[in-house]
């Protein structure tokens, strides 16, 4: 288990201790071990293996208890316990924006709302206003955020439901032998969001052994059972399921593959035989049109014309961009970065540690930038040809200035600008600000250029059009955040980028050695946005990319 999974159990432990209004001294100590863990050096279990956990600064003898605890089962007796306790209800509260465990006791403990049913049905009908500390505006910010969580129920991110779906499809095909068996629908096209996970099945005949497979390998919520077709919901992890079964595996793989939009456009049936999926382009004068970019948008347009670009892989990125260490909130040293990068195939890294202003990220003051970059320096000596840039992801404040004074912000070689607070200006300020973060001759990229969290937050209200026309007039790239909670910019503009002359840097804002491989979920949404190397800034060997900074080699 992760040191970030296991950082936010204890905080939920420190969450759930708080709603039950237990002693303040130990919510605070779960607190501080959340904390601790999370900015730990190397994986908690190593302190463990050794017998040296009791050595971690902010860990207590409980809070060591639930950590050895948490390792071997998952989960901890505490966490066990108050889970049991504390409604379902009351616990779903924790995931709404704006409400934190005080509130949540309020709304339990003194009004008797054990659900966001109650909690919204309040709102709804101005009770919450009434109520000392809260107020109009605080409770349509709830009501908001109540129908924002509702709407995303039953929702998965691509890039976090993969392995469970490649764990399911393993099992599957333990129990069906050489069957053919392949991913459709959402998860085949690589889509951000997943709602429903669909899968063919080769041969009619399986039908009754895979749906005993799927009724052994999880517990079914709900199921449903039409002509070769077989709908199930997983109990534990609210997935919904749709398998397909078929004679024609090739034939129903494409049809449930791409959107309706995407077929009719094609002008197909689905009663079309199929033997090929390059076969249906062909014989319809089109060029191959790869799973990912089936949306029915303009792609079938696109390859009329013959302007789809051979579209980027994960095997043309030559350099890592956007990463923390432990000099801010990241896991691993910068030296445990640069070598993991290094031995992954890449180039260089781009060190992006956190500027002063985010404090709460243990931003980088003045004095810790001379002591990184003197490593830095040690560092490219020891590694070359690899090299490390010095690099700073710069909060963009809130007048559109970038952190640091100007003899600062020189010493760096690359300067990612973003936005991290004060996410809910009006599009013209929102506008303004960015505009003149792009405007600052010290900006080379343009850090997720929304702040969105998928399912989890609203993105900042900008232009798309507007900014990546000043991204354009100042020789900025722009970030598509490979993180899976942000895909930012988001893929439907990058045609538009492109268009505009713009290279976009596919970065997987790590912080942490396995953070580095979120570069896939990246390319992915590049692809749907019919990205080239050639426009992909990170493409570039290091000797172009230092050209690119106006670096000596």
């Amino acid at each position: 288990m992760s040191n970030k999974a296991i950082s936010k159990l204890l905080k939920l432990t420190a969450d759930l201790l708080e709603i039950k209004g237990e002693n303040g001294f130990k919510v605070t100590a779960y607190q501080r071990a959340s904390r601790a863990i999370e900015t730990l050096g190397e994986p908690v279990e190593v302190f463990v293996r050794k017998g040296l956990l009791s050595q971690v600064q902010g860990l207590g003898g409980s809070t060591q208890k639930a950590v050895k605890e948490i390792l071997e089962t998952g989960t901890s007796s505490e966490l066990e316990a108050l889970t049991r306790s504390i409604p379902v209800g009351v616990q779903q509260m924790l995931q709404i924006k704006g409400i934190g465990p005080k509130k949540i006791q309020f709304f339990w403990l003194q009004m008797g709302w054990e659900s966001l049913g109650e909690l919204y049905y309040a709102c709804s009908e101005n009770r919450l206003a009434q109520e000392k500390g809260f107020g109009v505006k605080t409770q349509e910010n709830i009501r908001q955020s109540i129908e924002f969580f509702q709407s995303n129920e039953g929702k998965f991110l691509y890039g976090k439901i993969l392995p469970y779906c490649e764990e399911i499809l393993e099992k599957l095909y333990n129990n069906l032998n050489d069957t053919r068996i392949a991913f459709t629908g959402e998860v085949r096209r690589k889509c951000e969001i997943i709602e429903i996970i669909e899968i063919v099945i080769e041969g009619t005949a399986n039908r009754e052994k895979a749906i005993a497979a799927f009724r052994s390998i999880f517990s079914i919520l709900e199921e449903k059972e039409e002509v070769n077709i077989f709908e199930c919901k997983d109990h534990d992890k609210g997935v919904k399921w749709k398998i397909y079964f078929t004679d024609n595996f090739i034939q129903t793989l494409f049809f449930t593959t791409a959107t309706p939009e995407h077929i009719a456009q094609l002008g197909l049936k689905t009663e079309t035989v199929v033997y090929t999926e390059e076969a249906i382009y062909e014989n319809i004068g089109l060029p191959y049109i790869c799973p990912e970019l089936r949306e029915g948008r303009d792609e079938i347009k696109k390859g009329r014309e013959g302007t789809i670009p051979v579209l980027i892989e994960e095997g043309d990125i030559k350099g890592v961009v956007h990463a923390h260490s432990t000099y801010s909130d990241g896991a691993n040293t910068l030296k445990e970065m640069a070598v993991e990068c290094q031995s992954l195939g890449y180039e260089y890294l781009v060190i992006s540690d956190h500027s002063k202003t985010a404090f709460y990220a243990n931003g980088l003051s003045e004095g810790r930038i001379e002591e990184q970059h003197r490593e830095i320096d040690k560092l490219n000596k020891a590694l070359a040809p690899f090299r490390i840039f010095k690099g700073i992801e710069s909060d963009i404040l809130n007048d559109g200035s970038l952190d640091y004074e100007q003899v600062v912000l020189k010493t760096f070689d690359c300067i990612i600008a973003s936005v991290h607070s004060n996410l809910k200006m009006d599009g013209i300020k929102a506008n303004t600000r960015l505009i003149k973060a792009i405007e600052n001759p010290f900006t080379k990229v343009l850090g997720h250029p929304t702040g969105r969290l998928l399912l989890s937050r609203n993105g900042y209200p900008i232009n798309h059009k507007l900014i990546i026309e000043a991204c354009a007039a100042n020789g900025v790239a722009i970030e598509l955040n490979a993180n899976p909670y942000r895909l930012d910019l988001d893929w439907r503009w990058i045609e538009y980028a492109m268009e505009k002359g713009i290279l976009i840097s596919i970065n997987p804002d790590a912080h942490s050695l396995e953070g580095i491989k979120d570069i896939r979920f990246g390319i992915a949404a590049a692809r749907k946005g019919m990205l080239s190397a050639a426009m992909c800034l990170n493409a570039r060997c290091r000797a172009a990319f230092e050209q690119w900074l106006g670096l000596k080699a």
